[in-house]
């Protein structure tokens, strides 16, 4: 059947979830381009800093495991519906905050907030699309995330510059709101949306799992019976590995490239805008890479797993980021690190569906978002302790360089336990 004969409506679910992700992203990003200004108001250190992203990422990873299991009860529209709101209004009352035990306070809020976007928008990319479409749907909306830190360091230094950092802010947390809109009228699961044609919905039900024929609540799985499967683990020493890597692009590059090339952060900067656009094409294009695959007719699991070694390979080169002479040399390798994360990312969230049936699939990904947070709980702890001790010395960066062989390693690692964990990467059956 041609794909132009069954209906795009599902293409239209994943521009949804495109904007859920941008918005997300850039309101966790806001705090990273304010650093400089905010470690001068309120005198913080490296490790002060650290312990404002520990306390993000520790509620994020409870959070991951809440809102899992509350999406596979409640369903997509409205789990996503209540993450986005706390999550938007924590980002709005950083303005309020006049302490830093107080950022450290509502950076949890967020936390927990934000970590309901993944568990649904992978949820909704499984019941939405059949596995030969999801690494490539999963690509685009995880794009968002790019977008989101392309978008911020565009219009956070805009906001600062001629307003104040609380107005910053306050807009980047209501934008959040704008979209809530166009979710709450426009989507539902396929069963029940009036937009959607027979032969669409048979063409996302072409799989062999049983169609989803409502909010998901007629079946209960307990997430703690999930980790007695190989390939929860599998999911878990995954995201735990290489989650925190994204995290450090995210919340320290901007402070990286201003300490080591002199990039000031009260101006839009084109060195961040560049990274975030490569793995905005990274993660569309990872998306397509094992999509690909699977059309030229690899098993579904031999292409994900040679798509996430490839992945693995391409952040190896940001180990000589430490030789670089200007700051285009460090842009290129970071970017296609950074870029490489990002395909990775669509490809192993995908491999969740792959693996476990819809009805527990919030579950597992909460599961292994938890494993990806905990490791962003302890590494920015790592970092903050790295740069801390060098820039005392008056070498920073020489601390950069050696979190960047860490990043350079984590990927390869992560891939070969994985491999160990589940060589076949089977299907789970939960009945």
């Amino acid at each position: 059947m041609r794909e132009e004969k069954v209906g795009n409506y599902r293409w239209v679910v994943v521009t949804l979830l495109f904007f859920a992700t941008t918005i997300n992203y850039l309101d966790r990003q806001v705090i990273g381009l304010l650093k400089p200004t905010l470690e001068k108001q309120f005198d913080w250190t490296e490790k002060d800093y650290g312990y404002i992203v520990m306390a993000f990422s520790t509620a994020y990873a409870a959070g991951l495991l809440l809102f899992g299991n509350f999406i596979d009860k409640i369903g997509t529209k409205l789990g996503y519906t209540i993450s986005l709101i706390v999550w938007s209004l924590a980002a709005m009352l950083h303005a309020a905050v006049t302490s830093t035990l107080g950022f450290g306070a509502i950076r949890a809020v967020l936390g927990i907030g934000e970590s309901g976007n993944f568990p649904a928008a992978i949820k909704v990319v499984a019941e939405w699309f059949p596995k030969k479409e999801r690494a490539l749907a999963t690509g685009i909306f995880n794009s968002g995330a790019n977008i989101g830190a392309v978008v911020a360091p565009i219009m956070v230094p805009w906001l600062l510059g001629a307003y104040n950092w609380k107005v910053a802010f306050i807009v980047t947390g209501a934008v959040g709101f704008i979209w809530l809109l166009f979710w709450w009228f426009c989507y539902e699961i396929p069963s029940r949306h009036s937009k959607i044609s027979k032969a669409e919905y048979e063409y996302i039900h072409s799989d062999a799992e049983p169609a989803v024929t409502n909010t998901g609540t007629e079946t209960k799985v307990k997430w703690i019976r999930l980790f007695s499967y190989r390939q929860t683990w599998m999911f878990i020493i995954g995201k735990l590995l290489t989650d925190p890597i994204w995290w450090f692009f995210l919340f320290w590059l901007p402070s990286y490239f201003s300490a080591t090339f002199n990039i000031d952060l009260k101006k839009p900067s084109l060195p961040l805008i560049l990274v975030y656009t490569a793995t905005s094409i990274g993660s569309i294009g990872g998306g397509y890479l094992s999509s690909y695959f699977i059309k030229k007719g690899w098993p579904v699991f031999k292409a994900r797993k040679t798509a996430m070694f490839i992945f693995a390979l391409c952040v190896l080169p940001v180990f000589s980021a430490k030789y670089a002479t200007n700051v285009w040399q460090a842009v290129g390798l970071i970017g296609l690190a950074a870029a490489a994360h990002q395909a990775w990312s669509a490809n192993i969230f995908t491999t969740a569906s792959d693996m476990f049936p819809k009805k527990a699939l919030s579950s597992i990904v909460g599961i292994g978002g938890m494993a990806g947070s905990v490791g962003g709980i302890l590494f920015p702890l790592l970092v903050g302790n790295i740069l801390e001790f060098y820039k005392k010395s008056g070498h920073v960066t020489i601390g950069y360089n050696i979190i960047f062989i860490i990043c350079g390693c984590a990927y390869l690692v992560a891939w070969f336990i994985m491999h160990l964990l589940s060589p076949k990467m089977k299907q789970v059956e939960l009945d």
